[in-house]
């Protein structure tokens, strides 16, 4: 009989192999980690109204680039065009009007390609405690109305929508960009505000709508662009390509956005 200390002699052996290839493992998962490729960065400038959908096809990008992390920058188009033209990092610019896109054309690589449409229209409080019925009661001295700056994509089209319906409006307010005027309404700030027919659906029934038939007529269309200084004009290329495919048109028809 063997002593206690001599029985199954293959037992420490075993652990001993067992606590060696443990360590091998973490090892490699170190080496792994040390040396494998870095995480890339994709920065996108995209118009405020695009909060919503970009939100979702950065998702499905990150999700077929695991070392990607996409970046939005979400802010009105002018202010947009003017960091990128000061020289902001941008690999991707996404914006809401054409003439906005002209100004940074220097900046971008190739031409702007649409994908998108949109159009204004009256968001009021639920209840519409104004009785707001039109575009013309938004010169209504006792209605108080927030727009966007004149330079921005939605101000620019609203303008243009109080020339086509002879409206003079007089804002208590001019924001930044569509979702400044959407959280006005929401809050109960302003009576009535001009945005998109994309941000009341995005408000999910925290805003009315008043629609204004002749929006028709004053059409945003939306450019995407890769920029000449892009790090990496190739993966800028596949978030631009997204956004014009057939995935992004799913996502930009689902958010209330028209076909460019």
């Amino acid at each position: 009989m063997r002593p206690a200390n001599l029985r199954r002699p293959g037992t420490q052996v075993r652990r001993a192999r067992r606590v060696c290839a443990a360590t091998v493992a973490v090892l490699l998962t170190v080496a792994a980690t040390a040396c494998g490729p870095e995480g890339r960065t994709l920065n996108v400038f995209a118009a405020a109204s695009l909060t919503e959908p970009f939100g979702e096809l950065e998702r499905t990008f990150e999700q077929r680039h695991s070392d990607v992390d996409v970046r939005l920058n979400l802010a009105g188009s002018s202010t947009l065009g003017s960091q990128i033209a000061e020289g902001a990092p941008a690999d991707v610019f996404a914006s809401a009007n054409e003439s906005v896109m002209a100004d940074v054309a220097a900046d971008m690589a190739g031409e702007p390609a649409s994908f998108a449409t949109n159009r204004l229209t009256i968001a009021v409080p639920r209840g519409n405690p104004a009785g707001v019925e039109g575009f013309g009661d938004l010169a209504d001295g006792g209605v108080t109305v927030v727009v966007c700056q004149p330079q921005v994509p939605c101000g620019a089209a609203a303008r243009r929508l109080a020339e086509l319906t002879g409206t003079t409006l007089r804002p208590a307010s001019e924001e930044q960009d569509v979702k400044d005027v959407l959280n006005k309404i929401v809050t109960g700030e302003a009576d009535a505000g001009l945005v998109y027919t994309t941000d009341v659906r995005a408000a999910g029934g925290k805003v009315e709508e008043v629609p204004v038939p002749e929006a028709s007529r004053a059409v945003n269309r939306y450019p995407i662009a890769v920029s000449a200084r892009a790090a990496e004009p190739e993966l800028a290329a596949e978030f631009r390509d997204l956004v014009r495919g057939e995935e992004g048109r799913r996502v930009l028809k689902k958010a209330g956005f028209g076909a460019p």
